[in-house]
């Protein structure tokens, strides 16, 4: 079977109406569960495989627009980039509240954080942000795995550890992240990324990345929306398979399109460094240490992953960029087989 045969023929087992199955607890249930962003219906599987920069296999409706969930993760990370090649922020070491001060990061506790305890879902940052305090994702397992969930639930309270210490995957957090992205840049984190990012990598403007009806704030007087690194609560990117290899295709090329250098250089390689705590999670990627993850991938592989089988796989071993949307992740690893071994063969 081909990769574009194998991806149609194992569909997620997510429904088509996104914001039903949302608002069904497909998170966490009531009244946590609250969706304050846009949804969209999701469409069919479809994807693009690049090879050596070339397509070699394409399936479905690649310009279909759809969520993407906590792929947008990924992007905010490349986002960070752009503010450390700005000076923005100038060392991910720095304690975020030395530049960014809306009292997010004040007291003893969430003023010991870091712009890479944020980057790396390590924060054990505290706090309610657009109504969604950061208990809600605590003890959040993953489908990559996650920290012992043994006599515990999603949501229940855990004491904090200190920052740096232990990794959650935290929705909330992430978006304190964006936030604290919007105040060093003083603007749209939306705009910044269409400037730097997708018009230099010729992109379409099919592509939208929005927040909550409740994450506007105020910089220099104007309303900006802050938008959110996931569509948990909706919002988030909507974006299509095409546009998303393109970003692919850029980080494969070390942050460079075209001989000009859009992320600082080593950043790419920062962004999969693993974290000391969690090997397989870099800044805001998964990671495939020694093949910990897809067996089938080189260990140089990483990942941007979003909910409902919404996948962006980057290969530097075989030069492959993947984009898969809507694909059982329990084939993933299957699918991944299929193509390395099509590509040995050439």
């Amino acid at each position: 079977m081909t990769p574009a045969a194998f991806a149609l023929a194992h569909e997620t087992a997510w429904p088509r109406d996104i914001s039903a199955h949302l608002l069904a607890g497909a998170f966490e249930p009531a009244p946590w569960n609250a969706v304050l962003g846009p949804t969209a219906a999701r469409g069919g599987p479809n994807g693009v495989l690049l090879h050596r920069g070339a397509l070699i296999a394409q399936w479905g409706d690649t310009r279909q627009i759809d969520m993407t969930f906590s792929v947008a993760k990924s992007y905010l990370a490349i986002l960070a980039g752009v503010a450390l090649s700005d000076g923005l922020i100038r060392d991910i070491d720095e304690r975020v509240g030395v530049t960014v001060d809306d009292s997010g990061f004040a007291g003893a506790h969430n003023g010991a954080i870091t712009w890479r305890h944020l980057l790396t879902q390590t924060s054990e940052w505290e706090g309610t942000l657009f109504d969604k305090p950061d208990q809600i994702d605590r003890y959040r397992s993953t489908a990559n795995g996650g920290d012992a969930m043994a006599g515990h639930k999603k949501g229940d309270p855990r004491p904090l550890q200190a920052p740096g210490s232990y990794w959650e995957y935290n929705d909330v957090r992430v978006n304190r992240l964006a936030l604290a992205l919007l105040r060093r840049f003083g603007r749209s984190l939306r705009d910044v990324f269409a400037e730097r990012i997708m018009a230099p990598i010729d992109a379409s403007d099919d592509w939208r990345w929005v927040g909550y009806r409740n994450s506007s704030v105020l910089v220099d007087g104007r309303a900006v929306e802050s938008v959110s690194g996931g569509g948990h609560w909706g919002g988030g990117v909507f974006i299509h398979a095409e546009d998303q290899a393109l970003i692919g295709q850029l980080m494969l090329a070390d942050g460079v399109w075209n001989g000009r250098r859009l992320l600082p250089s080593g950043w790419v390689a920062a962004m999969r460094t693993p974290c000391p705590i969690r090997p397989d999670y870099g800044l805001l990627w998964w990671l495939n240490t020694d093949r910990g993850f897809k067996p089938a991938a080189s260990p140089e592989s990483y990942f941007g992953l979003g909910a409902g089988g919404n996948i962006t796989w980057i290969d530097p071993a075989n030069d492959i960029v993947a984009v898969l949307r809507w694909i059982d992740v329990a084939a993933l690893n299957d699918w991944i087989a299929l193509v390395v071994a099509a590509v040995k063969r050439g």
